[in-house]
């Protein structure tokens, strides 16, 4: 196959599997519902369409949205231990969201809900990397310190403000410190879908700066590239993902911890025996850390809404039981390297 057909070829597989993950995992629960049956029931039609599909929608969004955001943290800050959950990016995110949910009764509308996580978002990011600047470069080993207490501190107003939220709140409020997402709906999913797939699209017209940024800042200066400009964009990029991946489905850890590794490791198996150029590979990696990101979280939610039926799990807590085990040996390993080609 001639390459310059294969990215749109690889685009079009990624979007065919997308789609058969999501129809399996809406298919499959603790009650198997078939939508193409004739004979279905009102009721399983309504779980089917306004239950299990928006969900499966949500699962697969954030999953995307989240390792996305941690590849190209881990990329642009050369630390394999950036995420936004541990660099309490989320936390922000959760933080504002939370209290976009205590105004909303008087003054705000749901589309506001990604705003303010973006806003919660983008000045946890820039206070992490301020803090973390030192003789005109960041340390990752300092950035990492602060991300971690700037994370228990906001979880701790979080935890202050839900004192003082009316009690009708506290249930959808709780949805965003658990990572619960069996709550969603169809009315979200528009406005932080648009936000994920914005982030994205930042990001992919930014390979060639990320691939400079990996080898080190002097490095990428002496190829041309506009360091703190590009750093710049990609944040904001992350966090529109991160905020819409909140507003959505609340804090869920270790997505873009874990899955920028892994779809680092399959990517290479994948087309190892392939000469594609780098610029083509640093295309693809992106999207398909998404896909492997949405296919984690949506398979951690029907785990844990199967598991102990009729009793459900918060993704959440599923993603954090794998995660941070996986965060701990990251500790340990001396050498890890980032390079991914």
């Amino acid at each position: 196959m001639s390459k310059k057909f294969y990215l749109p070829v690889a685009a079009i597989l990624l979007f065919a599997g997308a789609g058969v993950v999501c129809s399996i995992c809406s298919i499959l629960g603790p009650k198997i519902i078939n939508p193409l049956d004739r004979n279905l029931s009102s009721i399983d039609r309504e779980i089917f369409f306004f239950i299990r599909l928006p969900r499966v929608c949500v699962g697969f969004l954030v999953g995307m949205g989240l390792a996305t955001a941690g590849s190209i943290l881990q990329s642009i800050l050369r630390n394999p231990l950036a995420d936004p959950f541990i660099l309490g990016i989320s936390s922000g995110a959760s933080l504002f969201a939370v209290l976009a949910l205590f105004l909303s009764n008087t003054f705000f509308i749901l589309p506001v809900l990604p705003l303010f996580a973006f806003i919660g978002a983008i000045t946890v990011s820039a206070t992490v990397c301020l803090w973390s600047w030192r003789e005109g470069t960041l340390h990752p080993e300092k950035l990492l310190l602060v991300g971690i207490g700037l994370s228990f501190f906001l979880q701790s107003l979080l935890m202050l403000l839900l004192n003082f939220i009316p009690s009708d709140t506290i249930r959808r409020a709780s949805m965003w410190i658990s990572g619960d997402i069996s709550s969603a709906d169809w009315e979200l999913i528009p406005y932080a879908g648009f936000l994920i797939f914005l982030g994205m699209s930042v990001a992919l017209l930014k390979t060639k700066a990320i691939q400079a940024m990996m080898l080190g800042d002097e490095i990428a200066l002496g190829l041309g590239v506009n360091v703190h400009r590009e750093r710049l964009f990609l944040i904001i990029a992350m966090s529109l993902m991160t905020a819409a991946a909140v507003s959505l489905s609340g804090i869920i850890g270790f997505i873009g911890l874990i899955i920028p590794h892994l779809a680092r490791f399959l990517f290479r198996k994948i087309f190892s025996s392939h000469s594609y150029p780098p610029c083509l590979r640093s295309l693809l990696l992106l999207p398909f850390t998404a896909f492997v990101g949405g296919i984690f979280l949506t398979f951690a939610d029907l785990v844990g809404r199967t598991i102990l039926s009729p009793m459900e799990i918060p993704a959440g807590i599923i993603t954090s039981l794998i995660g941070a085990p996986y965060f701990l040996y990251l500790l340990r390993k001396k050498n890890g390297n980032l390079s991914i080609f």
